[in-house]
């Protein structure tokens, strides 16, 4: 079944079924009335006598400059291509993917003026998996210019363009929304997954559970787990790393869930300048394309998962020490040896922790220029900044589970495999599968990548 487009009810999970699912798109019953009447409002205005930015005008200082009515398929034709500065890598198909999702369930509003031929051609592009190449730097988060001049540049395919169409493909931050939406779908499933780990690795330490007493989550993750029975725990107080983990995942928690709500604002927002108005019948110019409250929010989710990462990797390393654990230091097969066990896995593990959480500064704060386009352009949210700053820090989030879940299934081994709980121990059955234990004589294992694997998949 394809998911719907109105405009206006766009979810996060049907952004996830296209972009990365393949899912097909189809436009609500109503659309076509809507675009057909928006376009009717710039037909009109065309029409009269009052200037328009970026219709009847150039656009930045060329807003003074008239543009003809003949010439008008090549000013738009040509608006395209003069944006395309972008700079970097290819962005990867399933956030291009989720880009030119969000520019067709724009269209569908009606409030950017385009015709419905345009609507469909993009519709059609996106049913037969169209993920032209966008370069990933460039944009400011004030529009995302370049990166949606080539998203025009790969799916037009030929397609003429009409008054207005130009800007309206290039004025618009869907790339940026497109990346905040795919990290934070990721970031979400990476906080669910480091959940159960944090919950391993206090069976891992034989830890105090007095301290979930009002914590849900992580009592039912540890149902029917060892650590429940009467003197189980080693420690009347454990290390904070591990005895505030519900109050740092929380945070995270609370600080994702405000990124989500202005998210879910950005997946069916009227991004555009100029704006069309169906009930006003006319044209406004706005700055629908400030993206600072996304910028802003994507900022805070970073922030709050940088201690959560912070605290994953303490916890590892407090798992090697043998006066924290009670088992033989760096989690070697047997006491006294002097090969290493997993011991060299608290560097990377505190390199990776370090990288993510400077990743973690804000980059919202306003850093303007009054000089390009003679001072009208003076501002800048770097929202797609934002957006991949946050992508960066789960793919290391990932690395530094996959290491906290293997120094954790060894100190489970250890401790003579005693009862888990019930998703603890599915979880360590998991990594058993991937990594076995490292038994004496043994290096420690060369290659995490499968534990990364299932880290990122959430399983």
């Amino acid at each position: 079944m394809a998911v719907t487009l109105t405009g206006d009810t766009l979810t996060l999970d049907d952004l996830l079924a296209v972009a990365r699912g393949g899912k097909r798109v189809a436009l609500a019953a109503d659309v076509a009335k809507r675009v057909q009447a928006g376009r009717a409002i710039v037909e009109r205005a065309l029409a009269g006598d009052s200037p328009v930015y970026g219709l009847t005008t150039g656009v930045g200082v060329r807003k003074r400059t008239a543009v003809e009515p003949g010439d008008l398929a090549e000013f738009n034709r040509r608006l395209i291509l003069e944006h395309r500065v972008g700079q970097g890598t290819a962005a990867p198909a399933h956030v291009v993917r989720a880009q030119l999702l969000l520019v067709t369930n724009g269209f569908a509003r009606g409030t950017s003026g385009v015709r419905l031929a345009l609507l469909e051609h993009l519709v059609a592009r996106l049913n037969n998996d169209a993920a032209p190449t966008v370069r990933t730097l460039g944009s400011i988060g004030m529009a995302d210019l370049p990166a949606n001049a080539d998203l025009a540049h790969g799916v037009l395919d030929g397609f003429e363009l009409a008054a207005k169409e130009g800007l309206a493909l290039l004025s618009h931050n869907a790339f940026s929304t497109a990346l905040a939406a795919l990290a934070l779908a990721d970031a979400a499933r990476l906080l669910d997954v480091l959940d159960v780990t944090a919950a391993l690795d206090l069976e891992a330490l034989a830890g105090n559970l007095s301290t979930l007493q009002a914590a849900s989550r992580f009592r039912e993750l540890l149902a029917g787990s060892y650590l429940w029975g009467e003197g189980s725990a080693r420690s009347l107080q454990d290390p904070l790393s591990f005895r505030c983990i519900p109050q740092v995942h929380g945070a995270a928690r609370e600080a994702f869930s405000f990124a989500h709500a202005r998210l879910a604002l950005e997946l069916n927002a009227s991004q555009e300048n100029p704006l069309v108005l169906l009930e006003e019948e006319r044209m406004i110019s706005v700055g629908n394309f400030d993206a600072l409250p996304l910028a802003q929010a994507l900022d805070f989710a970073r922030i709050a998962l940088a201690p959560v990462l912070t605290t994953a990797s303490e916890r590892t390393v407090k798992l090697l020490q043998a006066p924290v654990t009670g088992l033989p230091e760096g989690l070697a097969a047997e006491a006294g040896l002097a090969e290493s066990g997993l011991s060299e896995f608290g560097v990377p593990v505190q390199a990776l922790a370090a990288e993510a959480k400077l990743l973690a500064a804000p980059v919202s704060m306003e850093t303007a220029s009054t000089s390009h386009h003679e001072g009208i352009e003076d501002r800048i949210t770097l929202a797609p900044l934002s957006a991949r700053r946050l992508a960066e820090m789960v793919e290391l989030g990932e690395r530094v589970a996959a290491i906290e879940l293997v120094v954790a299934a060894q100190a489970i081994d250890l401790r003579g495999q005693p009862q888990l709980g019930v998703a603890t121990d599915a979880l360590y059955r998991k990594v058993r599968e991937l990594i076995a234990a490292t038994s004496r004589g043994e290096p420690p294992p060369q290659d995490l990548e499968p534990v990364r694997a299932l880290v990122k998949s959430g399983a």
